[in-house]
């Protein structure tokens, strides 16, 4: 096995959905994971401290995206703008290998439920993210937190039909995520 093969971050992320997917999250072991990676267990630790976080291995990255796309919004951005901004930079950084993975997480997070409870957990702290950004540029509390559950919502609205899309469609991410902001964008001004 090698040690210091570049992409192994990557390789353990795909081997542990697949794994999960096949033979369920509870029988899948971090020495099956790192096998079918081609890397050792230790290298296994060194990225991840057990099994479940495998599920949020991009998480920190998502956060710092939309929130430094809230942050370089244009001074004058709505609050649902400078979310716009934040979605439309987090998305870009997802592409044809996410999407492929996509299908497999989901049915993978659905069969465990404590992956399903680290999901929520993921979603809890996107929103939490947003709200944050959103206070920082000056946004009232309440509407920044409705504002980042708006953008969480969009994300995952976005994120389903992206990924159940036709695997040959050129749309980026970005264009399912910010008209599902619109929807919501709208839906929400029919409340009253």
């Amino acid at each position: 096995m090698s040690r210091w093969e570049p992409g192994a971050r990557e390789r353990l992320v795909v081997a542990a959905v697949d794994l999960f997917t096949e033979q369920g999250y509870d029988a899948t072991t971090v020495a099956q994971i790192a096998e079918r990676a081609g890397v050792t267990k230790s290298t296994f630790f060194r990225h991840f401290p057990d099994k479940r976080e495998l599920l949020v291995a991009g998480q920190e990255t998502l956060s710092r995206l939309l929130t430094e796309g809230i942050a370089e919004a244009p001074g004058d951005a709505s609050p649902l703008e400078a979310v716009g901004a934040g979605l439309e930079r987090a998305s870009t950084a997802m592409g044809p290998a996410t999407r492929e993975l996509a299908p497999r997480l989901k049915a993978a997070i659905a069969a465990s439920a404590e992956l399903q409870e680290r999901d929520t957990l993921k979603t809890v702290s996107l929103a939490a993210a947003m709200t944050a950004a959103l206070v920082a540029r000056g946004v009232p509390d309440p509407i920044a937190a409705l504002a980042g559950e708006l953008g969480v919502l969009a994300f995952k609205r976005g994120y389903a039909e992206w990924a159940e899309g036709d695997g040959g469609a050129e749309q980026a991410l970005a264009g399912y995520v910010l008209a599902a902001l619109d929807e919501l964008r709208a839906a929400s001004a029919s409340l009253g």
